[in-house]
């Protein structure tokens, strides 16, 4: 490692450590909201986050912006999360046929 790399981390480390006494303000900050509908549905259905934007046939980038709160789904989008959050079963029901031939879908949701 390059001496100049080497005392820009051991500045970031010091830095860290005074952000987390109180000493120093954070740059920027993230929140992530536990009880975040999208992600509280995807949990009880027992999906990864790979698998359930397969489902709903969004990107995983996508998926992990509305679960952390730094986007919103809009349109057919949040029509569709509605529907899953209610009604699960349905969009398992149609997701059957074509993803469970695929090997790293989980079937135990299905039973």
């Amino acid at each position: 490692m390059k001496k100049d790399t080497f005392e820009q981390l051991k500045q970031s480390l010091k830095e860290a450590a005074e952000i987390k006494s109180g000493k120093m303000r954070a740059a920027r900050t993230f929140k992530v909201d536990p009880h975040n509908d999208i992600a509280r549905t995807r949990s009880r259905l027992g999906l990864s986050q790979v698998e359930f934007a397969r489902i709903v046939g969004v990107s995983v980038d996508t998926l992990q912006n509305w679960e952390q709160g730094r986007r919103a789904p809009s349109g057919p989008a949040k029509v569709l999360l509605k529907m899953v959050s209610t009604h699960p079963e349905v969009l398992l029901e149609g997701t059957h046929a074509g993803l469970c031939r695929q090997s790293s879908f989980p079937r135990r949701i299905l039973r």
